[in-house]
């Protein structure tokens, strides 16, 4: 049987183990003031790029919803500086890094009001996109995981609580497109009218593998069905393997699409996430192209 509090998911915040607390004590605790100077300063280069590349997201100005975005970059230029560090913040990550410290991304709802990335420095959370739902807070903030207030999503119930109180997103099943229900078992629409699967994020997808799909036919067997219209649209621009064949009941095929997978042995599961993944992005795509969505959902 499998023990899925042993597991850790893609973004998962964790508990650290007593080696990342002690790496954390020994080498990112007494740089903590210079590593936010640092992560600061680098805000401050790359808020100039962000903010003409992404100038709204849903409405509101930079840097507001723009969480994801500003996580990532951060991340890509932490990983490009840091084997030649000009800085003593970056040179103190360095050192950390090179005892065997973690850094990792994570995803999760912090204080169960609204879904944030970060990153964990060992036993450190580490927020760079601090000020993406309450402007005039500090951009960056640091605080001991315990403190922080982040938690993994539970299951699909925790998901939508989140998705309505921070997105306003009305959530619905996905009987749309069985193909990628048991991957994808949402159909989101937010307060615009602009419709979304969800989730695409890792964390998400590999949350719903983790019990072969029990969770997503529970909420594909109970959940609503999303307003015709938006069914419509996305089978109109979705490939043919992905909806229901000709006479097929919605619902069942989507509950029928997990049943299926369930019984594939692990690896061809998992290339069947990595097909379904990028028939979703073609999708996103299409649906972009035809102006039925403004940009592809943000995992925040």
């Amino acid at each position: 049987m499998m023990d899925r509090d042993k597991i850790i998911l893609p973004q998962q915040p964790i508990s650290a183990s007593p080696e990342q607390v002690a790496l954390t004590r020994q080498h990112l605790l007494p740089a903590q003031d210079v590593i936010y100077d640092y992560l600061l300063g680098l805000r401050a280069e790359l808020d100039p790029v962000l903010s003409q590349r992404f100038p709204t997201r849903f409405g509101k100005p930079y840097p507001l919803g723009c969480c994801l975005e500003i996580s990532n970059r951060v991340v890509g230029e932490l990983n490009k500086r840091i084997h030649n560090p000009t800085h003593a913040g970056l040179a103190a990550i360095r050192a950390f890094v090179a005892a065997g410290g973690k850094v990792r991304s994570i995803w999760g709802v912090l204080r169960e009001s609204y879904f944030q990335n970060a990153m964990q420095f060992g036993d450190l959370y580490v927020d760079v996109s601090n000020d993406t739902v309450t402007p005039t807070k500090p951009k960056v903030e640091i605080l001991p995981m315990a403190q922080s207030g982040l938690v993994a999503i539970r299951d699909i119930d925790h998901f939508i609580r989140t998705a309505d109180n921070y997105w306003q997103m009305k959530i619905y099943a996905n009987h749309a497109l069985p193909g990628l229900a048991p991957f994808m078992p949402m159909i989101g629409i937010y307060k615009t009218g602009e419709p979304c699967l969800q989730s695409a994020s890792d964390y998400m997808i590999a949350l719903m593998l983790l019990d072969r799909f029990q969770m997503a036919e529970h909420w594909l067997r109970n959940g609503p069905p999303a307003p015709a219209s938006v069914v419509d649209a996305f089978r109109d621009a979705a490939a043919a393997h992905l909806r229901p064949l000709p006479g097929q009941d919605d619902r069942e095929a989507a509950i029928l699409a997990c049943q299926f997978l369930r019984a594939m042995p692990r690896d061809d599961l998992w290339r069947q996430r990595d097909d379904r993944v990028r028939d979703y992005l073609r999708l996103m795509d299409e649906l972009a192209r035809r102006g039925i969505v403004s940009a592809p959902p943000s995992g925040e």
